[in-house]
């Protein structure tokens, strides 16, 4: 896909063995450029989706399988607060577990997920026992349970910045349900809207903290790498959505995998 560039700067640092650590600004914009161009808001499904062309059941399909990387989220969110020595860390990010899961029954965003699951016409019942997910879905989200598992806590918060780009995505994409998808219910887009202020937020904690402890030119590359895992994880979830729901009745057009990896090929031999 057009967005899917090769590893920003190999060559340099392969030819500079003593490189010196880059400054606070130099190392965000690293991150930022390096995130936002594998974003998965460049996705055919998300383009499909913002445009309005997706049909009921692909829309119904992806909020179905998208659960289950919500549920995944408090998991991952709960093993970085167990990497961490400091209380005050611990106190800073236990927040995200209670907004995914609530303070209590009934509250939080996997609740407001679930609403948006009834919004699209699904069985709450049948999306809450994540029977029908996917196998390749259910493979990256474990995925990224894993890799923070054994990440470094520096990696595994680098990781979470997929953030920074979120609170746009949740703009548009309410923009365009309303718009395209006028049968599903305002009400039942609350996720997206309080993801935009969560995800503010979380993403200015998660920068700050990458920048105080990535101290050397080694680090930083290892926040940018975990970035870039996570970027490809979200994008493996949408081209399995894509390849089961979209690319069936397609006509043999290459998938959206395919096509990301043609132009990632186009671009290393340039």
């Amino acid at each position: 896909m057009e967005r899917r560039v090769g590893w920003d700067g190999d060559q340099a640092m392969k030819d500079d063995q003593h490189r010196t650590p880059l400054s606070n600004e130099a190392f965000v914009e690293w991150l930022t450029r390096e995130g936002s161009t594998r974003y998965h808001d460049h996705h055919p499904f998300h383009k499909l989706m913002h445009e309005g062309s997706l049909t009921k059941v692909q829309l119904q399909q992806w909020v179905l399988n998208r659960y289950y990387y919500q549920t995944r989220i408090p998991i991952k969110d709960a093993l970085i607060v167990s990497k961490s020595e400091d209380p005050s860390f611990r106190r800073t990010w236990l927040h995200r577990i209670q907004d995914h899961d609530g303070k209590q029954e009934g509250e939080g965003g996997l609740t407001s997920w679930l609403e948006l699951a009834r919004g699209v016409g699904l069985d709450v019942a049948e999306v809450k026992s994540l029977r029908s997910v996917l196998p390749g879905v259910r493979l990256a989200c474990d995925g990224y349970v894993q890799f923070v598992r054994d990440s470094s806590l520096l990696e595994a918060v680098a990781s979470s910045l997929t953030e920074l780009f979120a609170p746009m995505l949740m703009a548009r994409r309410i923009e365009a349900w309303r718009h395209h998808y006028p049968w599903v219910s305002s009400d039942a887009l609350r996720y997206f809207q309080m993801r935009i202020a969560h995800a503010t937020l979380d993403s200015k904690q998660a920068v700050e903290f990458v920048v105080q402890h990535a101290l050397t030119h080694d680090l930083q590359e290892l926040c940018v790498r975990a970035l870039i895992t996570k970027a490809d994880i979200l994008w493996h979830l949408l081209d399995c959505l894509y390849i089961a729901y979209v690319e069936p009745g397609s006509g043999g057009k290459k998938s959206a995998y395919d096509q990301r990896h043609d132009r990632r090929h186009s671009q290393t031999s340039a």
